[in-house]
């Protein structure tokens, strides 16, 4: 789905006015037809709007937020996106808290206390036909606990330049995919249901990956960094090369993939 570009609405206005026109003909007779039939045109210009615009009607599109960090030390990140899709990464501007682009007429819940923040975004307190993608990137000099689920949407997390305490992505349907971050951090646990899961590890990175599947998964290790241990866990090469502490990842999907990669170039 797109963002919000700005720019004028253009397609509901003509349908509006080509429909105008339609009606105004059959009501004198000048088209002898029934209007009725035509009912799943509707149908065909929602789908329209929605590829072109990335929402039903112009006015529920997403449009860009942002808060200020002020005096925050530590951020706890809920999100509930329903069917929403979510992109997650880091800001590469100082002075904010979270930025991004959320439901219209609607900002992320925000509770601040002992210089603790606490932030929401649930799908059930947005416009119930506003469908474009939740963007959000969090500020890169404080810790972070994230909690991200989905029942349809899919779930893109970069980590690269945060500070994870902790993180729990989770899917119905949607993939999850998620790179880690360079730093390390506290647990991760990523599951879906339907869709895939997909994990990039810096390579060196020391991580034990535990894999919760049902018969019917697949492990795909995309990289030889990783090595299966007698127990069935998977650790990456820097496990073994390095007295760090090691990041705890748990892996789970009944239907879908696991994907074990090495993670990309870090962002300019």
């Amino acid at each position: 789905m797109r963002k919000s570009s700005g720019r004028a609405p253009v397609l509901w206005p003509i349908l509006v006015v080509i429909a105008g026109v339609f009606l105004l003909l059959n009501n004198y007779l000048l088209v002898d037809t029934n209007v009725l039939n035509y009912w799943p045109v509707i149908l065909v210009l929602i789908g329209l709007q929605l590829l072109w615009r990335g929402d039903v009607a112009p006015s529920w599109q997403a449009q860009t937020f942002g808060i200020t960090r002020g005096s925050v030390q530590s951020g706890t990140l809920e999100i509930s996106s329903g069917e929403i899709d979510v992109k997650l990464d880091a800001l590469r501007e100082e002075g904010r808290l979270i930025a991004g682009q959320y439901t219209a007429r609607s900002r992320p819940k925000l509770q601040v206390r002992n210089n603790r923040a606490a932030l929401s975004m649930q799908r059930g307190q947005t416009w119930l036909f506003s469908l474009a993608d939740w963007e959000v990137s969090l500020a890169q000099d404080l810790p972070w606990i994230i909690l991200a689920s989905a029942h349809i949407g899919q779930i893109d997390v970069d980590m690269r330049g945060l500070a994870i305490r902790r993180g729990y992505f989770a899917s119905g349907i949607g993939n999850v995919r998620l790179v880690c971050s360079e730093l390390g951090g506290g647990p991760l646990i990523a599951r879906s249901t339907f869709g895939d899961v997909r994990i990039a590890i810096p390579t060196d990175v020391p991580a034990v990956i535990h894999i919760q599947a049902g018969p019917l998964v697949r492990v795909i290790r995309h990289s030889r960094q990783f090595l299966e241990r007698s127990d069935r866990t998977i650790i990456t090469a820097a496990y073994e090369q390095t007295d760090a502490p090691a990041v705890d990842i748990t892996l789970s999907s009944t239907f879908g993939n696991i994907h074990l990669m090495q993670a990309p170039s870090p962002r300019n």
